[in-house]
């Protein structure tokens, strides 16, 4: 059991660092933070229920971990070859939408929540 935690404990660092190294080199990362704040803020000032509350939250969150996503494959891409090359952009470009269609996903839940 104290090898789990050990791992576990390991693990939790990598990924922080992973979240701090990405507010450092990334604007859209920490534009999206910023965002996320100001929805919570939202979230908790209107008379949500906790489900709404909840969904809200937790989109967003999935928007920064799809972000993160893109940021990585970005850098893996980019420490491959700096060269321009088509499957490189797919890549890329496949990335920035997974971001773009999770930020929607998390507007249409807003959307709902404040119309009804």
């Amino acid at each position: 059991m104290k090898r789990f935690w050990q791992h576990v404990s390991t693990r939790s660092l990598w990924s922080w660092q992973g979240c701090v190294d990405t507010w450092r080199a990334e604007y859209s990362f920490r534009a999206w933070v910023w965002a996320n704040v100001a929805s919570a803020a939202l979230a908790f000032l209107l008379p949500l229920s906790g489900v709404e509350r909840a969904l809200i939250l937790a989109l967003g969150v999935l928007v920064l971990a799809a972000e993160l996503v893109n940021t990585a494959i970005e850098a893996a891409v980019d420490h491959t070859s700096m060269d321009t090359h088509p499957l490189a952009k797919r890549a890329k470009d496949a990335g920035s939408a997974g971001v773009a269609v999770t930020a929607i996903a998390a507007g249409v839940a807003w959307v709902f929540i404040l119309i009804g």
